[in-house]
């Protein structure tokens, strides 16, 4: 019998379900960084886990060869460097300044982030709902943001450590725009591997050069395991199954899924780790996860589905 491609419903069922495992994914990465930060900077702890993260995408940049033209591969460079060294170093210095659940939940701005990139790069109009939504959404930060200053130190969280979070989630929304753009045209294998290899290179050229040569000697167990994970899990495996995602839903409404990371960064955080979330984080951190479901399910603010590489 001839082989019978899936109906559009189910690959947008599909699209939706990678997104939502890859942001689950991705709200473990804070938690595993956080136990590697205490044997290694967070530079290093960055570069261990592009080099883990490469590990299952080698064989991908051999069976999958990319037929980009100059300036897609001008493109993808610069989503590799603003999505890896860029946006990971920033992230994670400023997780290394704050506590796992108060930089998860600082994430639940994203899909906020994505609405007004989408408002000011492919030139759309938010509704009244869309600007409703952003505003509580950065109130809620506020809240998150002003009450973790009051317990920086040690081990705590801190305003600088909460606004790098924020900083890097606006050059993330760049990283994925540029991947949307590249994969209207291209294999998201292609576009997730070769972009990732690219990432990987410029930090293995900058970290050794800013930060000195990774500790390879008296790390335990427990944080290669942890390196390996956030690699392999929140690296590889998240951008595969995200980029995959992207071609079948549209970024704005992928964007709600995202929503998954603060919370289950949050849980990991305050179950396992022990951490603390004032009244003031709680609140807060509801008013950015309320106002995101409110962009993606009732603005009609979209993201346009062609974005032309300029």
């Amino acid at each position: 019998m001839p082989h019978r491609s899936p109906h559009p419903n189910q690959r947008r069922a599909l699209g939706f379900a990678a997104c939502m495992l890859a942001s689950s994914l991705w709200g473990c990465g804070f938690f595993f960084g956080k136990i590697a930060l205490v044997e290694m900077n967070f530079a290093h702890m960055v570069l261990y886990r592009f080099l883990f993260g490469m590990v299952p995408l080698l064989p991908l940049l051999i069976t999958h060869r990319p037929h980009l033209n100059t300036k897609e591969w001008g493109v993808l460079l610069a989503a590799s460097f603003l999505g890896v060294p860029l946006q990971f170093l920033l992230q994670f210095y400023g997780l290394s300044m704050t506590t796992v659940s108060h930089a998860a939940l600082m994430v639940g701005t994203m899909p906020v982030i994505l609405a007004v990139g989408a408002t000011i790069f492919a030139h759309e109009r938010m509704d009244r709902v869309g600007w409703i939504a952003m505003a509580a959404s950065t109130c809620g930060a506020a809240m998150i943001a002003l009450g973790g200053r009051h317990h920086a130190g040690a081990g705590g969280s801190s305003l600088a450590g909460d606004l790098l979070i924020v900083a890097s989630l606006f050059i993330a929304l760049f990283w994925i725009l540029f991947n949307k753009q590249l994969m209207e045209h291209h294999s998201h294998i292609v576009i997730t591997a070769y972009g990732l290899a690219l990432g990987t290179a410029m930090l293995l050229i900058w970290v050794p050069l800013e930060y000195g040569l990774p500790p390879v000697a008296h790390i335990s167990m427990k944080v290669w395991l942890a390196l390996a994970a956030s690699g392999l899990l929140c690296t590889a495996t998240t951008t595969l199954l995200w980029n995959w995602g992207l071609t079948q839903v549209p970024a704005s409404q992928a964007g709600v899924l995202l929503n998954m990371e603060p919370l289950i960064g949050s849980l990991l955080g305050v179950i396992v780790l022990g951490e603390h979330l004032g009244p003031d984080a709680w609140a807060g951190g509801a008013l950015i996860l309320g106002a995101a479901i409110l962009l993606t399910t009732r603005s009609r603010t979209r993201v346009r589905e062609q974005l032309p590489i300029t």
